[in-house]
């Protein structure tokens, strides 16, 4: 069972020894706003004699896309007789669509944990994190229970939360009639929707080299998701046509420098040889130059 205190996190693994699972999860927590589980490997995760242990974001793969979320935090392996004996180990990452998890494979050798006395009592090995959430972009879960629920604003029908606020009048202000022809009335609905295209703004804003050819897919699907709801978006998909042209040309160019870079090997090599044919040379013309000497043992 899983203890929540403010940022603090306790996870106690029960029957540790006798787990036959290749991993183990918590419960979810809310932290920051946000939704958080533990990933536990008993066996190692690729990583043989070594217990790995995982912060991630929980559903990760239902978040809207363009999600980020920053962190900082540290996972210890608590030392039930003795603090200081305990396991810390820290870091600070963006949490994505393309790392959801973060943590260390290494958390502890399988030889110390159930060797040195107080990592495994009564079968159980407890597990204490605390997160500090940094930075949200995209959805972000509010949870009744462990946080308070978040007032919205109104802007032009639709309800967000205030830090959304300023987005959304930026595209009322730049296309009027974006909501014109939006049919749903339902409020929770209609705030869904809007959360959607803003993760499609905010994916767009990314470098190309950022946004993966199946995230175009899944945003092309979501603006057809958008528009057959109403949402006038013609200027998104001309930005999402450029975004497709970039990476057209991204790979286009990528082929010709590998092109390239198999015709310069040779050139190279070349290079390589006539540069120690030159020295060789400047070393002969050097001796060249030499003056002879008339006392040498050779010379009768």
């Amino acid at each position: 069972m899983e203890k929540q205190s403010d940022k603090k996190i306790t996870w106690m693994i029960k029957t540790f020894s006798s787990l036959q699972s290749e991993i183990v999860q918590s419960d979810i927590v809310v932290v920051g706003r946000c939704r958080w589980r533990l990933k536990a490997y008993p066996k190692g995760d690729n990583k043989a004699n070594h217990f790995s242990l995982y912060l991630g974001v929980a559903d990760s793969e239902y978040l809207p896309l363009g999600w980020r979320r920053h962190a900082k935090f540290s996972l210890t392996v608590v030392n039930q007789f003795t603090e200081k004996l305990s396991k810390l180990r820290e870091r600070q990452n963006w949490f994505d669509k393309t790392n959801p998890d973060w943590g260390f494979s290494e958390m502890i050798s399988l030889d110390e944990l159930h060797d040195k006395e107080g990592f495994l009592v009564n079968g159980e090995v407890k597990i204490v994190v605390k997160v500090d959430v940094l930075e949200v972009q995209g959805k972000v879960d509010v949870s009744e229970e462990s946080s308070p629920v978040m007032e919205t604003i109104d802007v032009n029908g639709f309800q967000v939360l205030p830090w959304q606020v300023e987005s959304v009048n930026r595209l009322f202000e730049k296309h009027q009639d974006i909501a014109s022809k939006f049919r749903p009335k339902n409020p929770y609905l209609k705030t869904a929707y809007m959360n959607v295209l803003l993760s499609l703004t905010q994916t767009i804003c990314h470098s190309p080299l950022e946004i993966s050819n199946d995230d175009l897919e899944e945003e092309y699907a979501a603006l057809l998701y958008l528009t057959a709801e109403g949402f006038q978006l013609d200027w998104l998909v001309k930005k999402l046509d450029e975004v497709k042209e970039k990476k057209k040309k991204e790979k286009a160019c990528l082929a010709q420098l590998q092109e390239l870079e198999e015709e310069l090997k040779p050139l190279k090599r070349k290079y390589s040889e006539m540069e120690a044919q030159m020295d060789k040379v400047k070393a002969e013309l050097s001796a060249a130059k030499y003056p002879v000497s008339l006392y040498d043992e050779d010379v009768v």
